[in-house]
């Protein structure tokens, strides 16, 4: 219906590549926690993408409205409701109040420690948004905010966080963002610019290759040492390469001055996600 229509968009529901990004780290997490020989807790991976699309709608609802103003400045984002005007801000914050209690009853379908590491989480969804506006690297806040689940998935199986496995899957994850999204950055660069906004694209500028290409290599290495801390096998291991084959062809063939291929590399990550995440299953089968 009509009606319903700038609530979806304003949910990015038409766009799911960013829920999948938010997913893909739990799916990571929940998988390592399984034990050898076993697939992972259906149950939870279905939690955590209920929980996922919530949670990615309900950040891009508080982004929004932080944004709103920003966003009529930017050819990509003036049709995002808010700053179209198809809803007022009122209605985003009640909708948002839906969202974030829908997300709670999920949360508490989970463990005493998930709860308060979950609920952990939110300053992050809620001052990320602002990040834009006094540092060149919102980026790496995202990367903080979107890789939550890395932690959240191991306690929400275990009860409670195996850090020498948490800790490198979360920091891997955080490299992960700040490449995707810096990716992602560069389509807007020309009008940030004019408005005034920062991000890692604006900082990097021609040597962004370089710096996505650090980052990449952060997280194979990080991955290898969380693989290593929770005996994960050959698999595991083969899927890291493919990961990292595939990073190293997204950044050698990315165009940053072309807004189209920098939405195609970055939509394709969901790819290196999913491929990390087979690993991870016949890994441990």
């Amino acid at each position: 219906p009509a009606a319903l229509q700038p609530y979806l968009r304003l949910m990015r529901l038409h766009q799911p590549a960013g829920t999948w990004l938010l997913y893909l780290p739990c799916t990571w997490s929940i998988g390592l926690a399984a034990a050898p020989g076993c697939l992972p807790d259906w149950r939870m991976l279905s939690l955590f993408g209920v929980g996922a699309v919530l949670m990615r709608g309900a950040g891009c609802t508080i982004n929004d409205m932080w944004d709103r103003d920003y966003d009529r400045q930017v050819a990509r984002t003036a049709s995002r409701p808010l700053a179209a005007g198809d809803i007022s801000t009122f209605q985003s914050l009640v909708f948002l109040g839906g969202q974030l209690s829908l997300a709670l009853c999920v949360l508490l379908c989970l463990n005493y420690y998930s709860i308060v590491l979950g609920a952990a989480s939110l300053s992050l969804v809620i001052t990320y948004p602002l990040m834009k506006r006094i540092t060149y690297w919102p980026q790496l806040v995202l990367g903080l905010t979107f890789n939550w689940g890395a932690l959240l998935g191991w306690s929400a199986v275990r009860g409670s966080c195996e850090w020498s496995v948490c800790l490198p899957l979360y920091f891997a994850g955080v490299m992960w963002t700040l490449v995707y999204d810096t990716i992602y950055a560069h389509q807007d660069k020309r009008d940030d610019i004019m408005i005034g906004v920062k991000s890692t694209a604006l900082q990097f500028k021609e040597d962004t290759k370089q710096w996505l290409s650090g980052f990449s290599l952060a997280m194979l290495l990080s991955l290898c040492m969380a693989g290593m801390n929770c005996n994960q096998t050959f698999p595991y291991y083969s899927a890291v390469a493919a990961v990292g084959a595939h990073l190293a062809h997204q950044i050698y063939t990315l165009d940053i001055d072309k807004p189209e291929d920098c939405w195609k590399k970055f939509a394709s990550n969901r790819t290196v996600g999913i491929l990390l995440f087979i690993g991870i299953v016949l890994g441990n089968l």
